[in-house]
Formats: structure tokens, sequence, C-alpha cells
């Protein structure tokens, strides 16, 4: 992945679009659905890691207004900003997913909803193996992509230039089954951005759990 300026692609892009990325998807009821499923299976409390926080909202903003201790972490100076601005009751920091320091099940949920999608197909995988890692055992984890079979490809997201390496459905949940969790649910839809033009794009949500006991070796 190339890196400009020190910032990788998606803070370049990310960094531009601000408010105009929240407004154009703010309304994904499979996207508040997941949230919901999340919010009737936490302790009160809980602790949760949001990758790619983005602005705040929808995500941050429900886990830390239900009361959970919620840290959220993008490679987006401008998003960092703009989500400790509107959810002072969170905890934002600059920080890649990569390479974050997290310590092994000090989260009681991870969400994740569609930060991968610029990142290769191995590091998509290793990312998916750390957060099975840094969930505690019987902790939750939710997961959204864009379920198409590309790598690499180029393509346009709100008017500027990106590439975007994803999984097919079947392929993605596998990856995340690979990973050690145990699925236990998946979710594809559509939805239609809030934009000038824009037509439906799939979008695939799966809920997993890290089993409480690692599988026995054999």
């Amino acid at each position: 992945m190339t890196e400009e300026n020190g910032r990788t692609p998606a803070a370049v892009v990310f960094d531009a679009l601000g408010l105009d990325y929240e407004r154009a998807y703010a309304d994904s009821t499979a996207r508040r659905a997941s949230l919901d499923w999340l919010l009737e299976r936490l302790a009160p409390g809980s602790r949760v890691l949001d990758v790619g926080s983005g602005t705040g909202r929808p995500t941050a903003h429900a886990l830390a207004g239900a009361g959970h201790r919620v840290l959220g972490i993008d490679v987006s100076p401008v998003m960092v900003e703009l989500a400790a601005r509107q959810v002072p009751g969170a905890e934002f920091r600059l920080a890649d997913i990569r390479d974050a320091p997290l310590a092994e099940a000090s989260f009681d949920a991870v969400c994740a909803y569609f930060s991968l999608l610029q990142l290769s197909r191995a590091e998509q995988a290793a990312v998916v193996a750390k957060l099975a890692r840094v969930v505690r055992p019987g902790g939750l984890v939710a997961l959204a992509t864009v379920p198409l079979d590309v790598e690499d490809a180029e393509g346009e997201f709100m008017g500027r230039s990106i590439r975007v390496t994803s999984f097919g459905a079947e392929a993605f949940t596998g990856l995340v089954a690979g990973a050690g969790l145990t699925v236990l649910a998946e979710e594809c839809s559509q939805f239609t951005p809030d934009l000038p033009g824009a037509t439906p794009e799939p979008q695939l949500f799966v809920h997993a759990r890290r089993p409480d006991q690692p599988p026995e070796s054999r």
C-alpha cells in the first residue's frame, strides 16, 4: 500500500471527505441493526474497540451512549478530530490497526464496519486474526464489508479515486471462521448512499464470537 506524505491512501481519502461521508451513509438500516445486535448482547460498561471509527457516528456514538467504554481508532486525522468533538464520551486515537499495539483479550467486543477495503487480502486476513486475539474469550466481533471478489481494483468513491480489495461473501465469512471465530450470523443487504446519482451497493454484515476455550489440538 503506497503512502502519501506519511499518510495511507485511506487517510488521504477520508481526510477529504469528513462529514460528507457520515451524511451519505447515515441511514443504513443494516448497520443500525448490527449495532443493535451488539447492544442487546453487551454487559453494562463493556469495553469496545471500533476500528475505522470515522466521524464517531453512528457506531461510537451509539455504544458510548449506551454506557460502554469505547476506543475508536482511525488513520484519518480529520476523522479522529471530528469523532472526538462529536462523541466526547468515547476515546479516539490516530492509529493504523495493522500495527496498533493492542493487548490480547483486552476488549469485550470489536467492530470494524467497512474499514478493511483498502487493505490487501493478506492484510485483511492478518487484521481479522488480530481482532480475534484482542477480543476476550466469549467476546463479540461485528464486521462489515462490500462482498465483491475484487483485488486491487480501481474505483471511484464519493468522487475520489480509490483502489479496493475485497472478498465474496462466502470467502469473507470463511476468513472470519479461519481466524478462530465462531460465526453466529450473516446478513447481506443493499444500501443506496445519500448521494446524487447513487446506485445500490451490496453490504455484508458478519457477527461472530471468540470461543470461550481454544479448539483442542489434534
